[in-house]
């Protein structure tokens, strides 16, 4: 998909003080960001954070009950047709009429604006020409997502936004949604994504920014993030509650430690040969067993867990 994106240091999206109430349950409390031009931005966290909530004010759908949000420099309130033309949406629950062909829904979203880009460039940008005249009910759950993406990308968007893209889909379908999104980024796009795969934002984002409880708890690159928590290397192992996790702290070679609600104790430590030593001598002291043990360096997942008290597992239910 050919683009000549004009160049600008204005970001892409701000978003200053935002507040989002319903009655007396405060859902969004002050976020404020910004999302640079070109980039890769993911926007993380728990359910029940605010994530969606906050892409649905940047679409339009929902008002803020506060705050302000710009996006390529114009308002919804005073260019609300013109922010349309220029961004894409990809919705977290996208339900397509499943008896219309992959061709005719294109065609169809197509009509909806002035200059949509051509059919057939859509269809080859997202390698779906050889589904043109499939049924959308009858596609797998890859072919199904990027039409999805197809449909946010008929009006040649400056900004894409993304909810959640790739959930439910298998790990080698989902890589290769990840090519595509790195060929849009190459191509001047900017996107914004929500997802659930710790992996999927720190492998494909610039920068990621984490909500909790309504608020922007950090905002960096994935690599700085994981940077600044100065953690050594995670062991994880399965947590036996004979093991206090007070006991593990004040282990010299134990830097931090935490439990899962998953049952998992992560400890982390910046001596690796020391630390493992310790803690399998710690657990043998208290007749825990350790074979499910094993060893990584940080992760994204360890920053999440840090920012929130929440991993991937527990986030996901």
């Amino acid at each position: 998909m050919p683009i000549n994106q004009a160049t600008s240091d204005a970001p892409a999206l701000s978003v200053r003080r935002l507040c989002k109430s319903y009655g007396s349950k405060s859902v969004l409390r002050g976020l404020s960001f910004e999302v640079r031009r070109g980039e890769i931005f993911g926007l993380l966290g728990p359910n029940g954070a605010g994530k969606t909530t906050t892409l649905e004010i940047v679409e339009g759908l929902r008002e803020a009950s506060s705050g302000d949000i710009e996006i390529l420099g114009l308002t919804h309130r005073k260019a609300h047709k013109e922010i349309t033309a220029r961004v894409g949406v990809s919705l977290q629950k996208a339900s397509l009429w499943g008896r219309l062909k992959v061709g005719e829904l294109v065609q169809l979203y197509r009509s909806f604006y002035k200059a949509p880009l051509p059919i057939d460039t859509l269809l080859e940008g997202l390698d779906l020409t050889a589904q043109a005249g499939m049924y959308l009910d009858s596609l797998s759950g890859g072919q199904y997502q990027r039409v999805v993406l197809c449909v946010a990308m008929v009006n040649n968007p400056e900004i894409v936004l993304l909810d959640e893209p790739t959930t439910g889909l298998d790990p080698d379908t989902r890589r290769m949604f990840w090519n595509i999104l790195r060929d849009l980024r190459e191509q001047g796009k900017t996107i914004i994504l929500t997802t659930h795969y710790m992996e999927e934002a720190q492998v494909l984002s610039d920068r990621v920014g984490i909500i909790y409880k309504g608020e922007l708890v950090c905002c960096d690159t994935p690599r700085q993030l994981i940077h600044s928590l100065r953690a050594g290397t995670a062991i994880v192992l399965q947590h036996d509650p004979r093991l206090p996790l007070d006991v593990v702290r004040a282990m010299p070679w134990c830097q931090e430690a935490r439990i899962t609600s998953q049952g998992e104790l992560i400890v982390y430590s910046s001596e690796i040969r020391s630390g493992l030593t310790g803690l399998l001598e710690l657990a043998a002291g208290y007749g825990i067993p350790t074979d499910s043990l094993n060893v990584r360096e940080p992760t994204l997942e360890d920053v999440f867990l840090h920012y929130t008290g929440c991993s991937y597992s527990e986030r996901a239910q």
